[in-house]
């Protein structure tokens, strides 16, 4: 009896293992260049951060030759260092009161949310802000709260109050910088929540409306719920751009008058690369700061966003 052969597989038919697994690297080839810019421009820069803010050097030069390792020296004088701590007293002003761009933007876009006539020409007012630089922003409000010309005084005048100098007063400069970053701020939020309003239910709607809800109450319980998404982004990027403001304290006041405007991404610049800085290890210490206050937030962010998505 003749042995039957074994039917032999054919290797042009034989599917690869790069072949077979297709599915599952396509997305990793996808992400692969963001994760490496990522990674080169961001995670690296973060540890040099860390390793820098242990010398003391002053950016001249190599730090191996040039700079002097000192351990946690730069933290400790942190810690009795008066400036810095205005300047993180300023850090928490901006981050509760620019919350505040959250509810205007909300109640901005229900104003907006309606089949008026102009309501085009509204929604491109309120847009503005949000598409001008920081630059002009600050430029604009510098102008705006001028002692001598400036619209803000020029209406106090008119009920016969006295003229108020807001970025030369100590006491009322800090407020007046975040005033002048909420209204870009606030026009950022206000798209965020045109865009939710587009996707809420009008089922839902109309079934509160049947149960009797309206004003408030309609608000409360129907609307900001569905709202959830872009309320989580606008916390996300408001609490973000409290915490790195910058440019419009170097342009109206230049962390004056008398250092009462400083915050913490500011004064670093001052010690690393400021006229009389150049202290490249102190500033990178209050970079590592102001990085490990952003960390807890997007910490935060990031779990609830795994709770949320655990629960669906």
């Amino acid at each position: 009896m003749s042995d039957t052969a074994l039917p032999t597989r054919n290797a042009e038919h034989d599917p690869s293992w790069l072949h077979r697994n297709r599915q599952s690297i396509a997305p990793w080839l996808f992400l692969a260049p963001g994760v490496l810019f990522f990674m080169f421009y961001v995670i690296i820069p973060v540890f040099q951060s860390f390793y820098i803010s242990t010398f003391d050097w002053n950016g001249l030069g190599e730090m191996s030759q040039q700079g002097t390792q000192v351990g946690l020296a730069n933290y400790v004088e942190l810690m009795d260092d008066r400036k810095f701590h205005t300047s993180l007293l300023n850090n928490l002003k901006w981050l509760v009161l620019y919350l505040l761009a959250i509810p205007a933007g909300l109640f901005i876009s229900l104003f907006l949310n309606q089949t008026v006539r102009g309501i085009r020409l509204y929604k491109s007012l309120f847009f503005f802000p949000f598409v001008i630089s920081q630059v002009v922003v600050g430029l604009v409000f510098t102008w705006f709260y001028d002692p001598k010309f400036g619209l803000l005084n020029v209406a106090l005048g008119w009920f016969g109050i006295d003229a108020i100098n807001v970025l030369g007063d100590p006491a009322l400069a800090t407020y007046g910088v975040i005033l002048a970053g909420l209204w870009p701020q606030t026009a950022y939020c206000m798209i965020l929540y045109l865009t939710g309003l587009n996707a809420v239910d009008p089922e839902q709607v109309e079934a509160a409306r049947l149960d009797g809800a309206k004003g408030a109450r309609m608000l409360w319980h129907v609307i900001i719920p569905q709202l959830k998404p872009a309320t989580f982004i606008a916390f996300v990027v408001t609490i973000i751009g409290a915490l790195r403001s910058f440019d419009l304290i170097s342009i109206m006041t230049n962390g004056g008058p008398f250092g009462s405007t400083r915050v913490l991404s500011f004064y670093m610049f001052e010690k690393s690369l400021g006229e009389y800085g150049l202290r490249m290890g102190y500033g990178a210490a209050i970079a590592v700061v102001l990085f490990l206050i952003m960390l807890v937030f997007i910490a935060y962010f990031l779990w609830s966003m795994y709770q949320e998505e655990k629960g669906r």
